[in-house]
């Protein structure tokens, strides 16, 4: 029922706290799962008091319990243990908190967690997060790569020493974070945005050693696994050993199996390309040794061909020329006088082709096959 006030008959704030307690104390006792955020053992203490956190988004509620409650559990309470709860809201009208009595406390099992895990994984890839054409490629050699790992980690040196031993000054933006228990998914979902807003990193790798199920759930937080595909920049997971596979691995453009196989995948090898470079001139030289050396006997024959042609036309030119000669010495007047005949020339060098021509007395030239004699007509006869 509304509370009936205005600002001329305002409610005095115990009329408000005491029916917001009201209120609350109706929902009744709720089962209630969360990952134990704060908890500091009181020894001794009558009611110990924890917070539970939303391990998807940034919400928590305050939870206290008796002794009695938490001492029952196994294993004991920690902090970053999945638990239910089943409590009952209480509104401290004293305070205005809002709070939770507990009446029993349960460990998550393993069978649970890897059971939502599973549920999550349908989901997610119905969607579509881990098809294969979402995956982006990596560059040939980045400009500089992006860490998002622990602390002064191991998997932070393995990435880093292997990398520049395959690619020395290769540049690194590295992000040290939490990478196991309450604040892991915001730190690293953090990390990871910061890295993709960068125009320099070109690729992104997320690294963790090895561990339990439970230490790498972040790694398979919803709200980070849909961080890592919403990424511009390609995404390297590199999470735990060859066996561990936390949801993050399939929503990643690459899945590396360690660390050290994450720094080997992402920048290639100096020596291994100035190998290959090597290798590759050889081969070019061979090769336009051998285009050379084909041309080469490709000239040599023409060459031959060429000679042979011309030597071919050279003697059917003499031949044709021995032929036009014996025609036209078989045709030329010097051949008709080796055949007994003469010329008679008139005495201005005309040759004599009628009797008409000549006239009794008239000098005349007489040409022979060899020699001239000179003569003077006698007479003149026509005749056919």
């Amino acid at each position: 029922m509304a509370l009936d006030s205005s600002p001329e008959s305002p409610a005095p704030v115990r009329t408000v706290a005491r029916l917001l307690a009201d209120w609350i104390g109706r929902l009744g006792a709720v089962w209630i799962e969360g990952q134990v955020a704060e908890y500091r053992p009181r020894p001794g203490g009558r009611t110990h008091f924890l917070v539970l956190r939303d391990t998807d988004v940034d919400m928590s509620l305050s939870v206290s319990a008796d002794a009695a409650v938490i001492g029952r559990m196994d294993p004991p309470l920690a902090v970053g243990q999945r638990v239910l709860v089943h409590a009952k809201p209480d509104f401290y009208t004293g305070r205005g908190s809002l709070s939770l009595r507990a009446r029993e406390i349960r460990p998550v099992g393993l069978g649970a967690l890897l059971e939502g895990l599973a549920r999550l994984k349908e989901l997610l890839a119905a969607e579509g997060l881990f098809a294969p054409e979402r995956k982006k490629p990596l560059p040939f050699i980045p400009r500089c790569i992006g860490l998002v790992c622990g602390r002064a980690s191991a998997a932070m040196d393995d990435v880093l020493v292997n990398a520049r031993e395959r690619w020395p000054g290769i540049a690194f933006e590295v992000r040290e974070v939490a990478v196991q228990g309450v604040q892991a998914v915001p730190q690293v979902t953090a990390a990871v945005a910061e890295l993709d807003a960068m125009e320099s990193v070109d690729v992104i790798i997320v690294a963790r050693g090895g561990g339990s199920v439970e230490d790498l759930l972040p790694f398979s937080n919803e709200a980070l696994v849909r961080a890592v595909a919403a990424c511009r920049t390609p995404v390297v997971s590199a999470i735990g050993h060859e066996q561990d596979n936390p949801l993050v691995d399939f929503v990643a453009d690459l899945r590396a199996s360690t660390p050290t196989d994450a720094a080997k995948r992402v920048v290639p090898s100096l020596r291994e390309q100035q190998a290959l470079v090597g290798s590759l001139r050889q081969r070019s030289a061979m090769v336009l040794r051998h285009l050379l050396d084909r041309e080469e006997q490709s000239l040599r024959n023409r060459r031959q061909r060429s000679r042979a042609v011309l030597v071919s036309r050279l003697d059917a030119a003499r031949s044709d020329i021995a032929h036009l000669g014996a025609r036209a010495r078989a045709l030329s007047p010097a051949a008709t006088l080796d055949r007994g005949y003469a010329i008679v020339t008139l005495a201005g060098g005309a040759i004599a082709r009628s009797a008409d021509q000549i006239a009794e007395g008239d000098a005349l030239g007489i040409r022979l096959a060899e020699g001239t004699v000179a003569a003077r007509a006698v007479a003149a006869e026509q005749g056919n």
